[in-house]
């Protein structure tokens, strides 16, 4: 039958790459992923969470309320937890980042006073960061909208807008974050043709980026923040910064950075996006978002259409694991954890890629992302991706992580490496089979 009930949305939508690159690491057994973003499977907390059920189900009085419904914006407590969790990483980077006693004190007290942006009132707990990407884009845009994004940015995000059926403007990346100059550039552009109204945010994945590893210094956040500012009046409504942090408190070297709350005066245009999935366990998907309104409340209205609540039991679990230490604990141990499985691949991309490839070292998060002479294509269709699936292992083409921008081609001679879910042995195997192939075309 040639007609279809779908909605636009339902035609338009179609199988993000993850499905498939994620199909591709569990159907075949002898196969290598270096795609697909899991986590390490060793370090998975099953004693901690096992510890963290049992106090939760440990009578009627604590298990009873954690097997009922709950709300649409979280349970209480692990709101105010979370609100307090987030508040703790931005005073410790803020303190970290100040040396004398004197910058020090003074960060504490500035600290203090942006006490209400990190309030638990304006706190939501998701399924997950994902779904909290998905319900603001819901909130913000029509079809047609623009989302500034970085370029490259999280495909799978990308998947968002094209489900929706909006536009992406892509700003280009720096080392240490988003190029302001071309930002600007990008927004007098909107601005001269009359499409500035159709802009509703930029979407910026923060820290350990996704897919280069890049994290974006605070002086970036504070220049994005005053130009979107600069350019408000000429788009006649916000324009919001959403800051997806989901690797933040994977780091393992250098600094913290503070998140753009910490950003005088710009809260009231931060859309902040966490998650407990990939610092705890991606099964338990637990995610949080703090919002300004008028966006706070109709990202929760369209939460009590998709699921009026987050599974209460994993929110309950959640909040043990804060409140007893065993999350802050754990997360300590997987720092360490993927500073040593980064160091196996790095040793291993020195030891088998030809000099001809740039890469990229991360400081945190689970990927590295590489680069070939520009005349040579990594994509799904390239010679490369064939060969080296051939060779049982697999790798994401860099294409995939470019939004479709009709003011630049989009590059095709790059690829994320995961070291997350392999194990140190297959991490060392896949960089030699994938070094074997990259030889073979340089």
């Amino acid at each position: 039958m040639r007609n279809s009930a779908l909605s636009a949305l339902g035609r338009r939508t179609t199988e993000p790459p993850i499905s498939w690159l994620m199909h591709a690491a569990l159907s075949r057994p002898r196969l290598i992923s270096l795609a697909a973003g899991f986590t390490d499977p060793v370090s998975l907390p099953v004693t901690e969470t096992r510890t963290a059920l049992n106090l939760v189900l440990r009578s009627p009085r604590t298990g009873r309320p954690a097997l009922q419904y709950g709300s649409t914006a979280g349970e209480p407590k692990l709101r105010q937890l979370t609100a307090r969790h987030l508040r703790h990483l931005d005073a410790s980077s803020a303190s970290s980042s100040s040396s004398s006693r004197r910058s020090k004190s003074r960060t504490r007290m500035r600290m203090k006073d942006k006490d209400e942006n990190y309030c638990s009132a304006h706190l939501l707990i998701t399924s997950g960061s994902q779904q909290l990407l998905y319900m603001t884009a819901e909130a913000l845009c029509d079809a047609g909208d623009i989302v500034l994004v970085e370029d490259p940015t999280y495909f799978v995000f990308l998947g968002i807008l094209q489900s929706r059926g909006l536009r992406a403007r892509s700003i280009r990346l720096q080392r240490d974050g988003l190029d302001l100059a071309h930002l600007e550039q990008v927004l007098q552009s909107l601005r001269r043709r009359g499409e500035l109204r159709r802009a509703k945010f930029l979407y910026l994945v923060s820290y350990f980026q996704n897919p280069t590893g890049i994290t974006t210094g605070f002086d970036k956040k504070r220049g994005i923040l005053k130009l979107l500012k600069k350019y408000e009046q000429a788009a006649g409504h916000p324009l919001y910064l959403l800051e997806d942090a989901a690797y933040r408190e994977l780091r393992f070297a250098g600094r913290d950075v503070p998140s753009a709350l910490s950003v005088r005066g710009a809260s009231d245009r931060v859309i902040y996006a966490g998650t407990f999935s990939k610092p705890f366990a991606t099964g338990a998907r637990v995610g949080y978002g703090i919002l300004p309104e008028p966006v706070f409340s109709a990202v929760k209205h369209i939460k009590g259409n998709h699921d009026f609540g987050t599974a209460n039991l994993l929110q309950h679990l959640t909040a043990q694991t804060l409140a007893s230490g065993s999350y802050a604990r754990h997360v300590t141990q997987l720092r360490r954890r993927y500073a040593h499985k980064a160091g196996v691949m790095k040793q291993a991309i020195k030891m088998y890629f030809p000099p001809e490839i740039e890469w990229w070292e991360p400081e945190g998060g689970l990927y590295f992302w590489a680069r070939l002479p520009r005349q040579i294509p990594t994509g799904v269709k390239s010679e490369i991706f064939r060969s080296a699936l051939r060779g049982d292992v697999l790798y994401v083409p860099g294409a995939i992580c470019y939004a479709d921008d009709p003011t630049r081609r989009k590059p095709d001679h790059e690829m994320r490496i995961s070291f997350g879910n392999a194990s140190e042995v297959d991490i060392h195997e896949a960089i030699k089979r994938l070094g074997n192939v990259l030889q073979k075309f340089l």
